[in-house]
């Protein structure tokens, strides 16, 4: 039975780190490519903007450390 639960832990682990890619990647890298090569036509201002930016980087990196904090329950 341990193995089928560490699986699924696993399984749901992975899930969260690629949750927290694509939100790294769609509120942080896609912005400022965007704004890099001028195809930024946003009616945000800079300071939302940045915010949100960091929003989205905090939120990833807390979903990526609650995947690794379910490692952590991993049976033998």
């Amino acid at each position: 039975m341990d193995l089928v639960f560490n699986e699924r832990l696993k399984h749901t682990a992975a899930w969260l780190n690629s949750l927290a890619t694509g939100l790294v990647a769609a509120g942080t890298v896609a912005p400022a490519a965007a704004l890099i090569y001028g195809l930024s036509t946003s009616l945000v201002s800079g300071g939302a903007m940045l915010g949100l930016t960091l929003a989205c980087f905090t939120l990833g990196i807390c979903l990526h450390l609650a995947g690794r904090a379910l490692l952590g329950r991993l049976r033998q």
